[in-house]
């Protein structure tokens, strides 16, 4: 068995560690770029009807804005990676973002999941 007390200490150079943030920093500013351009095209969506028009805006926004999160979540993920001071610290936060992220997963699933029963409720 391999004692973790004489393994070689993990680090990342400082040089390393900011280009890895200012990488990141330019990713945050085009993703939100990205966004922002999304937003607008998902309020200009054209439907066939007003319903069908409401619920494809209403779905696009959705997942938009689930997407938006899901990239937000990771860009701070890969951020405090590139500031972990070694390797039981990097496994600490991935373990912790898988977990974060299958809960926001299930419960956005869910949530489109909802949205499209409702849009395909029939009206009386």
């Amino acid at each position: 068995m391999i004692d973790p007390t004489k393994m070689p200490k993990f680090e990342v150079p400082n040089e390393m560690r900011d280009l890895a943030d200012k990488s990141i920093q330019q990713a945050r500013r085009a993703f939100d770029t990205f966004m922002d351009a999304s937003q607008e095209a998902v309020s200009r969506a054209k439907g066939s009807g007003e319903t069908v028009q409401h619920s494809v805006e209403d779905a696009g926004r959705k997942a938009v804005s689930f997407a938006e999160q899901n990239v937000k979540a990771a860009l701070e993920h890969g951020q405090a990676l590139v500031q972990a001071k070694g390797l039981d610290e990097v496994m600490k936060l991935q373990t912790e973002f898988m977990r974060t992220q299958m809960q926001a997963m299930q419960t956005q699933m869910k949530a489109m999941g909802e949205m499209a029963q409702e849009a395909f409720k029939p009206k009386r």
